[in-house]
């Protein structure tokens, strides 16, 4: 497989049989995951708040009815 590195940006290489840009720094890879597992957890976190104020409403909407 060879590769040529692209000379805008010294972390990528790109596979010169398929044509594939291939990012070698293998810090910033893991950076980037750690980042969208964060963003994920948030995400799941928000959906949850917003489940538990749903559920929220329903019980008040109830007491208020007796």
């Amino acid at each position: 497989m060879a590769r040529k590195k692209i000379k805008e940006n010294p972390d990528l290489v790109k596979d010169t049989a398929s044509g594939a840009v291939i990012n070698t720094n293998s810090n910033a890879f893991t950076r980037r995951r750690e980042q969208m597992r964060l963003a994920q957890e948030k995400d799941n976190k928000i959906l949850q708040l917003e489940k538990d104020v749903a559920e929220l409403k329903k019980l008040i909407k109830g007491l208020s009815k007796k």
